[in-house]
């Protein structure tokens, strides 16, 4: 009785939510498989050679990206029309596009390049090795890989960007820096971003008692002392980056709310929302079919200013001393070398500059966004 109804309506059921359906069933019975018949006790792809194992964060990590890819980059390829549109409209934005090519870059290596590369370890016969061009006084080298003339050691392709005071390797070290990055990103933003939307997006049709309700709850967490909660979790707990996300996730939705609510307040009183209205389809259907995306650009744009703020917290925190010491995050790797300015500058300027960086990319594509995004020049362009 209860398949019949739902092999009738299969059609009703979009390609998205099949696609997510499906693929995160299989991370779920990765994660069974993981947990349950290797125990933890055997890296997760042991059963095909290739010694990497999975981690719970990175479960998290891959459902984001199974998120983004059927609820963002699907539905471009959906709509070919107006995604032409819109690339059309942002290429038109020079320095958006080399943002848009350096969040690839960092994104695209931070996912994949961590996949084949050891983590560096620590090697204190390498310590201070200077990058290639680089030179350092050998007082502060025990084994130069390079060459060495009147007490300098000269820097090797063997170790491009040079490494630390523990010899890690600064260049490996930031490939997986890019995919902490990655993680911080994609996950934190999952979660505060479907918070927000749904917050405000409910809040925004119901009104009246729900929505003031709502409001003064984001009220409520807007004036919450996140870093005290932090402070207190790292002293129970010991600083790691899985807190550190979900609580950067749960707590800093309150902004995506507001805004939200805003546009689609805007939304709710169009004359296409009354029609749906009077035609009898049910709150739900209402806000996931023509509220919610009809609010995705206020949302896109919100995400440029969300994530260089959840990055830059990390490194911050990292900085004084208040990160998780156990991953190879570029906040770390700054923090290691502050003390090491005056003769070893590299450890902390590679990551530093690479971090500015993809901050102003994401500053960068937020006004292209803007623009591409623009709900005037939208409504010319379909009409």
């Amino acid at each position: 009785m209860g398949l019949v109804p739902l092999v009738r309506n299969y059609r009703y059921l979009s390609v998205n939510f099949l696609g997510i359906v499906v693929t995160t069933g299989a991370l779920l019975a990765l994660v069974l498989y993981d947990g349950v018949y290797l125990a933890n006790e055997a890296p997760t792809f042991a059963a095909i050679g290739w010694d990497y194992n999975v981690e719970g964060l990175d479960y998290l990590f891959a459902f984001s990206l199974l998120v983004f890819v059927f609820y963002a980059v699907l539905p471009l390829y959906q709509n070919p029309r107006m995604t032409r549109y819109y690339w059309s409209e942002f290429k038109k934005n020079r320095p958006a596009m080399v943002g848009l090519a350096m969040l690839g870059f960092v994104f695209g290596v931070g996912i994949v390049g961590p996949l084949f590369l050891d983590y560096p370890q620590a090697e204190f016969f390498r310590k201070y090795q200077p990058p290639v061009y680089g030179t350092v006084s050998t007082n502060f080298v025990l084994d130069c890989v390079g060459t060495q003339a009147n007490g300098v050691c000269h820097g090797t392709w063997q170790y491009p960007l040079g490494t630390t005071g523990q010899g890690r390797d600064i260049l490996t070290m930031i490939i997986y820096g890019m995919q902490v990055s990655a993680k911080i990103a994609f996950v934190t933003t999952l979660i505060a971003i479907s918070i927000g939307t749904a917050v405000g997006t409910v809040s925004a049709y119901a009104g009246g008692l729900v929505d003031e309700v709502l409001m003064r709850y984001v009220d409520i967490m807007q004036s919450f002392p996140t870093l005290i909660l932090y402070l207190l979790i790292l002293y129970i707990y010991g600083a790691d980056l899985t807190l550190f996300i979900l609580l950067l996730g749960f707590f800093s939705w309150s902004g995506t709310a507001r805004y939200v609510r805003s546009n689609a307040l805007a939304k709710s009183q169009e004359e296409y929302i009354k029609a749906v209205q009077l035609s009898g389809a049910s709150l739900y259907r209402i806000i996931r079919r023509h509220i919610v995306p009809n609010t995705a650009s206020s949302i896109v744009t919100d995400l440029t200013l969300l994530i260089p703020a959840f990055l830059l917290a990390e490194a911050q925190l990292a900085f004084l001393g208040l990160g998780d010491t156990g991953i190879a995050s570029w906040g770390i790797l700054i923090s290691a070398g502050r003390n090491d300015l005056s003769f070893a500058p590299w450890i902390t300027l590679a990551p530093g500059i690479l971090l500015f960086l993809t901050i102003l990319a994401f500053a960068f594509i937020g006004d292209g966004a803007l623009d591409a995004l623009d709900p005037e020049a939208q409504a010319e362009a379909e009409s």
